[in-house]
């Protein structure tokens, strides 16, 4: 098969590797439909992760071929979607709806999903089939349920969003745009979203945005608090995972709010004197996107929601190294990768 390979910082190259094969009874062979690139991959694309002949991605979608003899909850043909974490969906941890922390989690990364063919371990707590076969259009909304929609649907979640609810979103990547959407579906009564790019602002705008504010840091927060009269937002999305966002975040929350932060953290570091007087909640982490893909699957079933318009450039895999220099640049929010 086909397979992303990144040698080194800036180095992505594709190639052929050997299929996957059942490795375990509960292992299941999907071939891909689509995948794609995620901002995280970007960390060690720019040389702010170690790299070293990596196999990549960690989000997809496609067709059962095979399952092993333990597999029951899907069968070959089923069209499935996975998370990004593989989980058994059985232990304690995942009962309690904290799939990501699974006691026998496999991440997904470490095995790649920028390919033909994925093994997916513990497939029965890890795959969830659609209703049937997806029509093409569908395909990439439930692509993005793998991970940015689950994630930004996880952050504002976390951040309890909801009726009667100011959010504000930093971040205007993939996963803040969906977390616009879900909180515009948890019943969020007002959503400000940080953004200086006018496609972006246009997007959040279309999945629920009300407000957008293009300031960063300390002016980001008084913008806020001039939006909110001075009190700041109930529930704050924390999508970036830098030490500017986190404390843009924290900032832009009213004292009793909350903070979901779903940013892949890179030297954060909060100082307690600043938390201490803050009186935020915070909640986040990898996201539990298994918890929430049944509905989201059925919500871009039935078309009520299209989190897929955040791919703005879809490659055949064999461009993929493409892919990552335009998410690089900025030239593509996010990239649909076609096997």
């Amino acid at each position: 098969m086909r397979q992303v390979v990144m040698h080194g910082p800036g180095d992505v190259r594709v190639e052929d590797r050997e299929d996957p094969r059942i490795l375990e009874p509960t292992d299941a062979i999907v071939r891909l439909s689509a995948t794609c690139i995620c901002g995280s991959d970007l960390w060690p694309y720019r040389g702010a992760e170690p790299v070293d002949h990596q196999v990549m991605g960690h989000e997809y979608v496609g067709v059962v071929e095979e399952v092993g003899s333990a597999v029951s909850t899907v069968k070959v043909g089923d069209f499935v979607v996975g998370s990004f974490w593989a989980s058994d969906n059985t232990c304690e941890i995942c009962r309690a709806g904290y799939q990501a922390y699974c006691v026998h989690r496999v991440p997904m990364g470490t095995l790649g999903t920028q390919s033909e063919l994925a093994r997916i371990p513990l497939a029965d707590g890890t795959l969830v089939a659609t209703p049937g076969t997806p029509d093409p259009d569908l395909v990439p909304s439930l692509m993005a349920a793998s991970d940015v929609l689950g994630t930004g649907w996880f952050a504002a979640d976390a951040a309890q969003a909801g009726p009667g609810k100011t959010v504000a979103v930093v971040g205007d990547g993939a996963v803040g745009l969906l977390g616009v959407l879900a909180a515009q579906q948890l019943g969020a009564e007002r959503i400000i979203a940080f953004s200086r790019h006018a496609d972006r602002q246009a997007l959040a705008r279309e999945f629920g945005a009300t407000d957008v504010v293009e300031e960063r840091g300390e002016e980001g927060v008084a913008r806020v608090r001039d939006l909110t009269g001075g009190l700041g937002a109930h529930s704050v999305i924390e999508a970036v995972g830098t030490q500017e966002a986190m404390m843009q975040a924290i900032g832009s929350t009213r004292p009793g709010g909350h903070v979901g932060f779903v940013g892949v953290s890179h030297d954060v570091a909060i100082p307690g004197d600043e938390l201490f007087m803050a009186g935020v909640h915070l909640h986040g982490g990898p996201a539990p996107v298994r918890r929430y893909l049944p509905k989201l699957i059925q919500l871009i079933w039935d078309r009520t929601i299209d989190p897929g318009k955040v791919f703005d450039l879809t490659l055949p895999l064999e461009r993929a190294a493409e892919g990552y220099r335009a998410m690089d640049q900025r030239t593509a929010t996010k990239v649909l990768l076609t096997p």
